[in-house]
Formats: C-alpha cells, structure tokens, sequence
C-alpha cells in the first residue's frame, strides 16, 4: 500500500514563494505583522514616556521658600536661588558644580568638607549657605594661581601626603590656613591643628611631613 508523500522543506518553500490561498496570509507574513505589532506596541508608549520626562524636566518647579542668594567664591560671584537649609557644602557642589571639595560624613566629623571663609577654616557640611552672603569664600579649586600650585598642593605632591585622595582636598585646605596660625613648630603642633582632617588611608606621616615643608617655605618668603 502506498505511503502519503510527506512533503519536505523544499515543497514548503516552494508553496510560500508562490503565495498563499485566496483570502489567506502566509506563515512569513503573519510573523512579520506579528512582529511590527510588537515593535509598536513597546515603542509608543517609551516614547510618550520619553516625552512626558522631557517635557516635566522642562518644567523644573521653584522650591518652596527658596531665597536668592549671593556667594563670592574664589573671586567670582555666583548667583543661585537655595532653600534657607541648604548647607554651604551642598550649595558648592550641587548648585555651583564645584567639586572640588567633598562630602565625606555630613556632620563636622571627617574634615573632607573643609574651606576658608575670610581665611578661616570651616566645615562647610555645618554652615548654611545664606550665612555667607558678603563673605570670601574660597575652596580646593581657588588654591593654585596662574597655573601654579601652592606650595601645600606641591608639598603634598613631593611628600605623597594622600593616598585614595578623597580626604586632600580638606586636608590641603586645613594645612593652608594653618600656616597664618599660632601653633607650635613641632610635629605634634601640626598633628593636633590637623585633629580635625581624617585620612583613612593613614597618610598622616606623609602629611605632616607635607605641611612642615610648606610651613618652612613660608617662613623663609615672610
């Protein structure tokens, strides 16, 4: 008895080159529209996504009781509208972008955060912003001049006062201010005026070393 000829892959390929019944779709053309309904179906709705995010990152609402505020930071005046709360610390680094100096615990503990007001040394992670309308500020990024590194920045270069580098930039600022302060000339002077500057890479050696230097330098320039 004859077996019904089983129709191979070249009679399937045969049958959908020549096209589908009247009134039928192909395998080939049912997947396609299958596929470009898919396509659709994701597509539309990212891009009205898409839209509706740009169109509300356009939009940026006005913090509630914001207030202008004026700081003058490394000589140049900047001019930003903060909420009363926002701390010196995120005013230099999220409205003024600059990051030079960092947030390391946000309570006055670690010293990452420290800059000069009028020539002082502060935690600027403790100060408000809207405190120091009509002050100097200066920070990590104000130190060298013309291109030229202070004499701490190359003290600390010469004497690798910094490993991972996240705690120099206070450390930096904190050695600065120290060279216009009233402490003693030995190592143990500079280590306690430093109390306030963490460095959890255990650079301390080095850094002291840094800071006698530039301590030195000034002296002789005076």
């Amino acid at each position: 008895m004859d077996q019904p000829k089983r129709p191979n892959e070249k009679d399937e390929v045969t049958k959908e080159a020549e096209g589908p019944g009247p009134g039928r779709l192909s395998r080939r053309a049912f997947l396609g529209q299958l596929g470009a309904a898919g396509v659709a179906a994701t597509t539309v709705p990212l891009a009205r996504g898409a839209q509706t995010e740009s169109k509300a990152g356009d939009e940026k609402p006005p913090v509630p009781g914001a207030v202008s505020v004026t700081l003058t930071v490394n000589g140049k005046d900047y001019h930003a509208m903060l909420e009363p709360r926002v701390t010196l610390l995120d005013a230099l680094r999220d409205h003024l972008q600059l990051f030079g100096t960092k947030k390391g615990c946000d309570h006055g503990q670690c010293g990452a955060c420290t800059v000069h007001v009028n020539g002082r040394r502060v935690n600027s992670c403790l100060s408000f912003a809207v405190m120091h309308q009509g002050d100097k500020i200066t920070t990590i990024e104000g130190l060298a001049q013309g291109g030229k590194l202070s004499a701490v920045q190359q003290a600390f270069l010469e004497h690798d006062g910094f490993q991972c580098g996240y705690c120099t930039p206070g450390q930096i600022m904190s050695a600065t201010a120290l060279l216009h302060e009233p402490i003693g000339q030995d190592d143990d002077a500079v280590r306690a005026a430093m109390s306030g500057n963490i460095c959890r890479c255990g650079a301390y050696n080095n850094i002291v070393a840094a800071v006698q230097q530039a301590r030195g330098e000034a002296k002789q320039g005076a």
